[in-house]
């Protein structure tokens, strides 16, 4: 995959002395779907805005398909699609009116057939003469990323994409998601969603306080941080681990009734096997296993808190 964002060292310091972007640096594939996860102030926003132009940059650097985003402002512009957290419309305009204006605010010329292609794929072409004050929510949310791709760019990106959506919408709104990776439109979204991200990233970028703490295949991430449990329900009731036991990482639960045993799935060698046969041999007898993994919102908090 080529590199189509490249962020180096960045700082961004405001005028009260918050530093809200530490020495952040991170790649950018081009037609990935990269998705930033991170609590309130984090500075997801804010790194976000310096990619697209809109906040200034104390230090460091940002290319966008190679090009600089301070000298080479309206080029690297023209390549970004933004959808923000915040719905910022025309209430009383039509949809369609509303779309074509942003197209020629990059001096883009009208263009019907892609305008109507758009709204189709956005689920909006029968609202397209409503004015937008009538719309719903989710139909809102959909305008404003028709007008992100209103002017054809390369890169879009979603602020909180599915903020204050139902669930059968925001579902919805993965699908439109998918389909424009699929056309080869680089993504980059922000969410509080972190099932979100887990459906539809292809990377996870985690920040807090600033800081870049660790940017990775989702797929690699869960495989390295996810835990599993083994639920092993017991015949009779265990007050304490037996000596012989106590080598491996077991807890007991539901009032001696069960024991918990915590393993790594990235590891080789799990380690069920030989505790179900030290279980055995010292007499201790089970009815029932079961099995549950950490989730990517569990690795998440963890590496918050860490």
């Amino acid at each position: 995959m080529s590199e189509i964002i490249n962020v180096k060292n960045l700082v961004k310091k405001y005028d009260n002395n918050f530093t809200a972007v530490k020495n952040l640096s991170l790649k950018i594939n081009q037609g990935e779907i990269i998705a930033l996860l991170g609590p309130n102030g984090a500075g997801k926003t804010t790194l976000i805005s310096t990619i697209c132009g809109l906040s200034s940059i104390t230090s460091g650097s940002i290319k966008v398909n190679g090009l600089d985003v301070i000298h080479d402002y309206r080029k690297t512009r023209d390549l970004i699609g933004l959808v923000p957290q915040e719905l910022a419309l025309e209430p009383f305009e039509k949809v369609i009116n509303s779309i074509n204006f942003s197209r020629r605010l990059f001096g883009k010329k009208d263009d019907n057939e892609y305008i109507e292609k758009l709204l189709s794929k956005l689920q909006l072409f029968d609202k397209k003469n409503n004015i937008i004050k009538s719309l719903s929510g989710g139909m809102k949310r959909r305008v404003m990323i028709a007008k992100a791709l209103s002017h054809e760019p390369q890169i879009l990106f979603l602020d909180e994409p599915t903020a204050g959506v139902d669930v059968e919408l925001r579902k919805d709104m993965w699908n439109i998601i998918k389909e424009l990776k699929n056309e080869g439109v680089t993504i980059i979204l922000t969410t509080h969603y972190i099932e979100e991200a887990e459906m539809i990233a292809d990377r996870i970028g985690i920040i807090n306080h600033g800081e870049l703490l660790l940017v990775e295949e989702k797929n690699e991430l869960i495989r390295r941080m996810s835990v599993k449990i083994l639920n092993i329900k017991l015949k009779k009731t265990l007050k304490r681990i037996p000596q012989k036991l106590k080598k491996y990482n077991l807890k007991i639960i539901d009032n001696g009734h069960s024991l918990n045993y915590f393993y790594n799935i990235g590891n080789e060698k799990t380690g069920i096997t030989s505790l179900l046969s030290d279980m055995n041999e010292i007499g201790i007898n089970l009815f029932d296993i079961q099995t549950q993994e950490t989730s990517l919102e569990d690795i998440f908090v963890k590496i918050i808190k860490d």
